[in-house]
């Protein structure tokens, strides 16, 4: 691009026409914002001889300074693209489902969440990406619950243009399979809890009011809570609620001893040909969360039924398995980046979250 001084009051030059202003300007009172393209009447109202043009350039006295009559602006070169379009372009490509790209406003293009969710980001994709100068593509935390019409992704360019070879390499880095940036909408899931401690009745009415909520918030049904008595029970509790037509999609737990290889919940995951997928997860509170399969059903477990009246890790991982998200060791280690989930962290947690209890640090 290069510069073009456009008098004010004067026939302009043929170049004038689609140059882009580079400052904000008042033309008899109305706001042209910079990154404005002029086109055929703006060039006519600059050529009149009355016009009024304000910079808004100010000495010390307030009064406009002189040599102002000329607006700054900018002309493209045949291989460059203006910011708007380039970033329309750069967030279409980075946008996956879930999403709506939004029309630019001050050449910053919005990606916003088209249903309440979870926030998925290719980070490493993502950082690959903004290493390119001048693009610039910026977003909420990988994993955050989102809620519709949140804006949780922005793109744009650093100068008015860009030349379309860097934009090109943009592009190739932004897609991806799924997309850069996508959110994955809650589902209608059926959950059940078992629980395989001895709890008093005025922790036990708290923990079910507890889960409850937690379920139906996300847009799912607590089917029910289970309370076997001994090892048999258990495996006879997941063994209907994996299979069959009790199954459920989640399965949550209380009261596994998480360290212990032969505890009843892990004895039963094995007897019933399922597994752990991960013993513990990276962010605290709730490190000794764990996740499990059993067939077509998710299995989160904590250690003990009082642990869900705090915010804890598990509050991360539940809204994705409501999204239809499997269990696995990816999620797991997806939490290490920010898990240290302090009171100032809240903002990455599902609405009912917020409000429970917290470590200080």
């Amino acid at each position: 691009m290069r510069p073009l001084r456009i008098a004010v009051g004067r026939t302009p030059p043929p170049e004038a026409l689609r140059a882009v202003l580079v400052r904000d300007v008042r033309v008899d009172g109305e706001r042209w914002a910079k990154g404005r393209r002029l086109s055929t009447e703006d060039l006519r109202r600059i050529a009149r001889a009355d016009v009024v043009v304000d910079l808004g350039l100010r000495g010390s006295s307030d009064e406009p300074l002189p040599g102002t009559t000329a607006l700054p602006a900018v002309v493209l070169d045949p291989d460059e693209v203006h910011e708007d379009e380039a970033a329309i372009e750069l967030a279409r490509a980075a946008a996956g489902p879930g999403l709506q790209v939004r029309a630019p406003a001050e050449s910053r293009v919005d990606l916003l969440a088209q249903a309440d969710g979870v926030l998925h980001v290719e980070v490493v994709r993502l950082r690959r990406l903004d290493a390119i100068d001048p693009l610039q593509v910026f977003t909420l935390y990988d994993g955050q619950v989102v809620r519709a019409g949140e804006v949780v992704g922005s793109v744009k360019i650093g100068p008015h243009a860009v030349a379309r070879e860097v934009l090109e390499r943009g592009l190739a880095a932004a897609r991806a399979r799924r997309g850069l940036v996508r959110v994955a909408p809650f589902v209608p899931r059926r959950v059940a809890a078992v629980v395989h401690e001895t709890i008093r009745p005025l922790v036990r009415e708290r923990f079910e009011r507890s889960i409850e909520s937690r379920v139906s918030s996300l847009g799912s049904t607590l089917v029910e809570i289970a309370y076997p008595g001994d090892t048999r029970q258990v495996e006879s509790e997941l063994r209907r609620l994996t299979g069959g037509r009790s199954r459920v999609d989640v399965v949550l737990t209380a009261g596994a001893a998480s360290t212990d290889p032969t505890d009843p919940f892990f004895l039963a995951i094995a007897n019933l040909g399922g597994r752990v997928v991960r013993h513990g997860v990276p962010a605290h509170p709730g490190s000794m969360v764990w996740l499990a399969r059993i067939r077509s059903t998710d299995l989160l477990g904590l250690p003990s039924c009082g642990a869900y009246s705090r915010a804890t890790a598990a509050d991360l991982l539940l809204p994705r398995l409501l999204t239809g998200e499997r269990a696995s060791a990816r999620m797991a280690a997806s939490l290490g980046h920010g898990g240290i989930l302090v009171r100032e962290m809240r903002f990455r947690f599902p609405a009912y979250a917020r409000e429970l209890e917290a470590p200080a640090g």
